[in-house]
């Protein structure tokens, strides 16, 4: 399945899992962000969506991946015989996004489970201890046992 947005006065044709360069938004890393400006959504069996009241609820939801800046465009101005000049630099903030889910309908995707979550835990490995320090637990467990039998006498 396959939607065609508008965001930043550009369209974009996204899918899930894709990863696009879009003009600032906002919103931190890791957070997710909903795009209501559908045009169409196609690539199912039936017809592909294309305006009209079906559209009005759609929306793609995007994870926000990282905050950007494009690379450095040069505005020179120059007017010959003149002596004006003038040199100007401009960087365009931009949002990194991954597609999560197109949604038709506007409801929300399932939230995914994490890869942590889902991988078994590992087993704690236990190193066993070396003489030294058997004989100092050893010597410290005695020490508070007779401790705690002189309060109570």
């Amino acid at each position: 399945m396959f939607a065609v947005i508008r965001t930043g006065g550009k369209q974009y044709r996204v899918a899930e899992n894709d990863r696009i360069t879009v003009e600032k938004l906002v919103g931190e890393p890791g957070s997710t962000v909903t795009l209501s400006d559908v045009l169409m959504i196609g690539g199912t069996e039936a017809q592909p969506l294309i305006a009209g009241p079906e559209l009005g609820k759609a929306a793609v939801f995007a994870e926000v991946v990282s905050q950007t800046r494009s690379d450095k465009i040069l505005v020179f101005k120059k007017k010959r015989r003149k002596n004006y000049r003038r040199l100007k630099g401009h960087r365009q903030e931009l949002t990194v996004l991954r597609i999560d889910g197109i949604s038709p309908s506007g409801k929300a995707p399932a939230p995914k489970a994490d890869a942590e979550a889902v991988a078994p835990a590992e087993p704690a490995v236990e190193t066993a201890a070396t003489p030294a320090e058997t004989e100092t637990a050893a010597t410290e467990a005695s020490a508070t046992e007779t401790a705690t039998t002189d309060s109570k006498e």
